[in-house]
């Protein structure tokens, strides 16, 4: 409670403010960790409710992003309310769409407030200690008890399951190299060092198979975005075997699922809720709005209606709610974020006073992989983190844009898209 009053007190003073406290109330979720009347206090609703007014009323400068991302992310946002006003299942699709929309307005808000290095860094920082405490608290957990035990994240949350939160604390692990990277401070970085190190046990603590495999992906990725190729190598190498022998044969056992999936009955009911959406996607041009994972849904579309699970599966999730249409944009924003996080990192290296941007749009890159692997096996389609990512991307897109206008010396004279194009030929 001391540190929402105190984040208030700074959004009164510095409205943009409200964005990182509204960011560490949904990622660290402390109040779900506590007792009494804090679990029923309205956080997050009284955050925004300050917030939203405060920062239009601000003087900050506000730029509304022009490249085809932002349209595709305002077009995927316009679809789920078209979709959710022809649902199926209107009682749950309404409420949904109500949570979905809060954390959409907070992530344009983002994109308009957050528009500095500054800004950047401090929302990268609420984000890594959010979930950097989970990665601490979860690897002790798991080193105390020899792996035996299961790590979840805070109840009733976006991130309570162990699959969820395993792949929030992946996510957050190349924000945390970022950190790393740009910080002077020795013990600063030792820090870091230190919790990137101990998450990983909590990331095999929370016996996600799905983690499993995007962390070995994201832990390639993360070798080739480095500088420092061979001090990271080595650590990997060292690190991931060791981490790999400390876990109990329970845990290998389950790992060891993956390539017999046939015969593992959680597995094939993520198949079937697969099918079901794939199926209904195709009975249904919309989809079937927010909530169709449920037995009516199922008996009319699913292989097997008798096995009812959820989707399991960003992808499938979009398909099934929003139909191909959705899915085809969610796809899309994917591909254009990665695509353009490349692009800022090659065009900012005409200047070297931007290699900030560079390092952290490479380790956004990293993160987006890890979580477009990972959320192939879950429903975090919505996930804060996920859209907060395409929004840092969207950002970084403009802030070179400033940048190179600000050295052009004639800022007049030019538009975005002129200096987007030159910089591709490399123009500066």
């Amino acid at each position: 409670m001391l540190v929402f009053l105190y984040g208030l007190y700074r959004t009164v003073r510095e409205a943009y403010w409200g964005i990182l406290v509204w960011s560490w109330v949904g990622y660290m979720n402390a109040h779900k960790l506590a007792y009494g009347f804090s679990t029923s206090f309205p956080f997050a609703m009284i955050t925004a409710a300050i917030t939203v007014p405060l920062l239009f009323l601000s003087k900050d400068k506000k730029t509304i992003p022009t490249d085809p991302l932002f349209f595709s992310w305002v077009f995927f946002v316009f679809w789920m309310i078209v979709t959710t006003i022809f649902c199926l299942y209107p009682w749950e699709a309404w409420d949904q769409l109500d949570k979905v929309l809060k954390i959409q307005l907070f992530v344009g808000l983002t994109m308009i407030f957050i528009n500095s290095r500054k800004r950047i860094d401090g929302l990268v920082w609420v984000i890594v200690i959010s979930l950097g405490y989970y990665g601490i608290k979860g690897g002790l957990y798991t080193l105390s008890t020899g792996g035996g035990g299961r790590v979840w994240g805070p109840p009733g949350s976006f991130i309570s399951d162990n699959n969820q939160i395993g792949l929030a604390m992946l996510v957050s692990m190349p924000l945390m190299y970022y950190l790393r990277q740009q910080s002077k401070n020795i013990w600063i970085r030792r820090g870091l060092l230190g919790t990137m190190v101990i998450t990983v046990f909590s990331i095999l603590g929370t016996q996600s198979r799905g983690c499993f495999l995007a962390g070995l992906t994201a832990s390639a990725f993360l070798w080739l975005k480095s500088k420092n190729k061979g001090g990271l190598g080595f650590v990997l190498i060292v690190l991931l075997p060791i981490a790999f022998m400390f876990m109990p044969a329970s845990w290998h056992e389950r790992m060891g699922t993956i390539e017999n999936y046939e015969e593992d009955s959680s597995a094939m009911g993520r198949i079937n809720a697969w099918m079901m959406a794939f199926n209904l996607a195709n009975s249904r041009f919309l989809g079937a709005g927010f909530g169709p994972w449920n037995g009516d849904a199922f008996a009319r579309w699913a292989p097997d209606p008798n096995i009812i699970a959820a989707a399991h599966s960003i992808y499938f999730a979009i398909l099934g709610e929003h139909g191909w249409v959705g899915l085809i944009t969610f796809v899309m924003i994917a591909v254009m974020a990665l695509i353009q996080a490349g692009k800022v990192i090659r065009y900012s290296l005409q200047y070297p006073e931007l290699s900030w941007l560079k390092n952290f749009m490479s380790m956004v890159q990293v993160s987006l992989i890890a979580f477009l692997v990972g959320g192939s096996f879950y429903s975090l389609a919505y996930f804060d983190l996920y859209w907060h990512l395409i929004s840092f991307v969207i950002i970084g897109r403009q802030l070179l844009i400033q940048h190179a206008l600000a050295q052009s010396g004639s800022i007049r004279s030019f538009n975005r898209h002129t200096v987007w194009s030159a910089l591709a030929r490399g123009k500066s």
